[in-house]
């Protein structure tokens, strides 16, 4: 067995362990990783084939236990990659439910456009669904994450956002620094997009 051999899927596992380990919201796409851990595949399937094509014509069994290692290998490599997109997913979609459907700039600069894409989709689908149910009124589920302790919050402006209409038709201007004492169903998106402040 070659020494390189013993490296196979180490960059894969690598791609899971940095997710896990990272305190960001979610880290930029690994783009170069990526494409490492699919070149390995690509490699590890073509010696796989010219070996196993090399077997067909001598019979000789020798070959096989370095077959299955290859083999291994390979299904080890497109597993951690599918749990690194698949964490990845994850986190895109608690982001909706954290954010609302704008997704912070800083937080989307972290993501591949097809992670944008799938984004989008999954906030229209979810608004698409939140819209259907509750009688035809439609219910937000994303309004309170956690059980409310009371149904008006007071809260203070961290950056001018200009009018705000409240459901009664009520507007607000939201200045900077200024505090109001607001229903938490209608603030709370504001309030994660921090554009808002909740006062304790």
């Amino acid at each position: 067995m070659s020494k390189s051999n013993k490296m196979f899927a180490d960059k894969a596992f690598e791609l899971v362990k940095e997710l896990q380990r990272s305190s960001q919201t979610i880290p930029p796409f690994d783009d170069d990783g990526v494409r490492q851990v699919l070149e390995e595949i690509k490699a590890i399937f073509e010696e796989n084939c010219a070996q196993a094509a090399n077997y067909s014509t001598s019979g000789d069994r020798t070959l096989w236990p370095l077959l299955n290692f290859r083999h291994a290998a390979l299904q080890r490599n497109k597993r951690c990659l599918l749990s690194y997109l698949h964490q990845r997913l994850q986190r895109i979609k608690a982001l909706r439910w954290e954010f609302g459907s704008i997704i912070p700039a800083d937080i989307k600069t972290n993501l591949c456009e097809p992670e944008v894409t799938f984004f989008n989709k999954y906030s229209k689908s979810l608004a698409s669904y939140m819209r259907s149910i509750g009688d035809g009124q439609g219910i937000d589920l994303t309004g309170d994450l956690r059980p409310p302790k009371s149904l008006y919050i007071e809260v203070r402006c961290v950056e001018d956002f200009g009018k705000f209409e409240l459901e009664d038709g009520e507007v607000i201007y939201l200045k900077k620094n200024s505090q109001h004492y607001l229903p938490r169903s209608q603030v709370e998106t504001l309030v994660r997009q921090g554009i808002l402040q909740h006062i304790v």
